[in-house]
């Protein structure tokens, strides 16, 4: 009786680890996951699962090609404009495709680099790539700096994104 007892809990924690090992993932997808969750609440229009993935002192911005001079130009962005900006309604659905996502991982520093298209519903907006930083906290990976590029044309975007 006492060995069946004793199978039965090896059994138990065997089963425990297995289940738990199905679920973890490793920092390289906890980071995917927090920059897939922004995408899906940008395309959900819900700026309250956006807002999830920032680090309250998060900041971000974004370079282009100044049209009318031709220069390299920087543009601060605002992350709490930004999350307003998703959570208006809109016509149509904000749709950032990425592919090419390469991440790296050090202690709770992350970086992660992707090529992007946007579009407005099924209409080619812009590409370019996007660079996060990001921070392991107490509460989970966090966005601690945002930056890309912005181009409307040159983009070669993968049949299927």
């Amino acid at each position: 009786m006492h060995a069946t007892r004793y199978r039965s809990m090896v059994l138990m924690f065997v089963m425990a680890f297995a289940a738990a090992s199905a679920f973890a993932q490793t920092p390289e997808e906890a980071v995917r996951a927090v920059i897939d969750r922004l995408f899906d609440g940008m395309r959900a229009g819900d700026s309250t699962m956006v807002r999830s993935v920032f680090h309250p002192t998060m900041a971000m911005g974004t370079t282009f090609t100044h049209r009318d001079t031709g220069a390299p130009t920087y543009q601060e962005g605002s992350p709490d404009q930004f999350a307003e900006a998703v959570g208006t309604p809109h016509d149509q659905v904000w749709d950032e495709r990425i592919w090419d996502v390469q991440i790296h991982v050090r202690d709770n520093l992350a970086s992660a680099w992707m090529e992007y298209a946007f579009y407005l519903g099924d209409t080619f907006s812009h590409c370019g790539v996007n660079s996060f930083q990001l921070f392991r906290s107490a509460e989970g990976w966090k966005i601690i700096y945002l930056v890309d590029t912005r181009q409307q044309q040159g983009c070669e975007v993968p049949e299927g994104e």
